[in-house]
């Protein structure tokens, strides 16, 4: 780009890494202080908050980044063409005194958002206190239109994403998560990786500890006292958050997710998710069907006359279990016949897994118990970043 310039970014993407390969550049948030970046330097915007990337923080926009990656003029006029420079290249000169790279997540998840939302709103790395080889060849790469170039990008900005997160959280000032600070703990951070790498296993806390190889009361405490939450509530968490990413699609049903994140059925994911957040992810999934791309070709099961429920006359006698062929009911306990257990409820603090079947102790018969909880196997679900590069 060359001066004067201002692009007013309003995209809503979840986040944006910027780079700054030659001059030097403003990024203006909406609200908090401008951060000017040199050679070298870094800056992620969390979205999906606007803000302003200029030469000079007191130059107006003269365009905006829109959703979709639509770039206009104030007055509605389309620019994507008229400021194309090249292969991913975009600006108002092609030898501009100022060259940023920009990368954008376009899409976010609840996995990536459990470190993402402790960053600031915006925040930035000077290059001459953190050096990081990957910038130029990111900058050699971007504009090469070669087979498989997408993902060499996109790997490419996830190595330089992961490398500023690490960057960021080291500093004394970062809000750092309790997990990613107890990652490198040599016990609890093994406990961690185990429940986040295999989270399918039906994990219990004196099973951990027998792997990190230390008594379930010093996992369970030293966990607690690193993480903020106990191992299995942790674990909750993250099956909870694999399960709302993968519901992201609308190929998955609800019943397919329950079975990847480790819970008995559909019914006891959804119980999960109403119990921990006060929401019912099973409706949200049924409004989002798979749309069928040829809708008059679905198949319409006929009403079958032995299926179609028959209005009861008023006052007409209910037919009895056996006239429909069904066994009887089982009878239920005498009035003094002494409750399962000895009256005793489960205990709450019990670590024994729940595979989703319900309570470990018998009962007499009654409805399936909608306390169903965790053991699965589970998708990390990664935002698929877009990369581009601009303004120039």
């Amino acid at each position: 780009m060359e001066p004067p310039w201002a692009v007013r970014i309003e995209d809503q993407a979840p986040l944006c890494v910027m780079t700054m390969a030659r001059g030097e550049a403003w990024v203006v948030p909406d609200g908090g202080e401008a951060v000017r970046l040199r050679p070298g330097d870094v800056a992620i915007a969390r979205g999906p908050d606007p803000y302003t990337v200029a030469g000079d923080p007191a130059t107006a926009p003269q365009a905006w980044i829109l959703p979709g990656e639509v770039c206009r003029t104030a007055d509605g006029v389309d620019l994507a063409e008229a400021m194309a420079l090249g292969v991913r290249t975009w600006g108002n000169s092609p030898d501009g005194s100022a060259v940023m790279l920009i990368g954008s997540y376009l899409l976010d998840g609840e996995i990536s958002g459990r470190l993402l939302d402790a960053l600031p709103p915006l925040l930035a790395l000077d290059g001459r206190v953190w050096d990081c080889p990957l910038m130029p060849w990111l900058g050699e790469e971007i504009v090469k239109d070669e087979p498989g170039q997408e993902a060499v990008l996109d790997r490419l900005l996830d190595l330089l994403l992961i490398s500023v997160l690490r960057a960021w959280f080291s500093r004394p000032e970062a809000r750092t998560p309790g997990w990613y600070r107890a990652l490198g703990d040599p016990v609890v951070g093994r406990a961690l990786r185990l429940l986040q790498n295999n989270p399918a296993h039906p994990w219990t806390v004196a099973g951990l500890a027998a792997e990190a190889g230390v008594s379930r009361a010093a996992l369970a405490r030293r966990f607690t006292a690193l993480v903020g939450e106990p191992p299995m509530a942790y674990l909750t968490g993250w099956r909870l958050a694999l399960a709302a990413d993968l519901l992201r699609d609308p190929e998955h049903t609800l019943a397919a997710v329950a079975r990847r994140v480790g819970y008995g059925s559909a019914f006891a994911l959804s119980a999960a998710f109403k119990r921990e957040r006060g929401l019912s992810r099973g409706r949200t999934a049924r409004r989002r069907p798979p749309t069928d791309p040829h809708p008059s070709r679905t198949p319409v099961r006929p009403t079958d006359a032995r299926t179609r429920p028959r209005p009861r006359r008023q006052g007409a006698r209910r037919p009895t279990w056996r006239e429909h062929g069904i066994a009887e009911p089982p009878a239920a306990p005498p009035a003094d016949a002494p409750p399962p257990n000895g009256g005793a409820r489960p205990d709450p603090g019990d670590d024994r897994p729940d595979h989703g079947c319900g309570n470990h102790s018998a009962a007499w018969p009654r409805a399936p118990a909608h306390d169903n909880d965790d053991a699965g196997s589970a998708l990390i679900v990664r935002p698929d970043p877009k990369s581009r590069a601009g303004p120039e």
